[in-house]
């Protein structure tokens, strides 16, 4: 039974994707036809379904062999093109861990706010 005296700790329930074992060590590519390992096969069969959840999505990079711009810019950017996820927020409902590239991180962030900027202008 809870007091008023009684510490509060707060839980924070996270979904958690590790691209290199959850999806594959060597993601490449923007869309299926490209391969079964491409960022809109990610961004489908993995991001969207955990981003869906309500819960915030942890994103772990570390393992994976390269990740390049056209599965990065679709896996993230065409979050925004699907018109699911339409502004800044769903920014605050990812967290990415990238210890071997940090860049990565900064990179993602620039891809949706692209893809949010281009959205206004359309």
């Amino acid at each position: 039974m809870l007091t008023k005296n009684m510490p509060y700790y707060r839980v924070i329930v996270m979904k958690v994707i590790n691209i290199a074992k959850d999806f594959s060590p060597f993601p490449a590519g923007r869309e299926i036809v490209e391969g079964p390992f491409s960022g809109e096969a990610f961004r489908i069969d993995h991001l969207m379904p955990a981003l869906d959840s309500g819960e915030k999505v942890k994103i772990i990079f570390d393992g994976g062999f390269g990740y390049g711009s056209s599965f990065l810019e679709e896996s993230f950017g065409g979050l925004i093109r699907t018109q699911r996820y339409n502004n800044q927020d769903i920014l605050k409902k990812m967290v990415f861990v990238s210890e071997e590239d940090p860049f990565l991180i900064s990179e993602i962030e620039s891809y949706v706010k692209d893809a949010i900027q281009e959205s206004k202008n359309a």
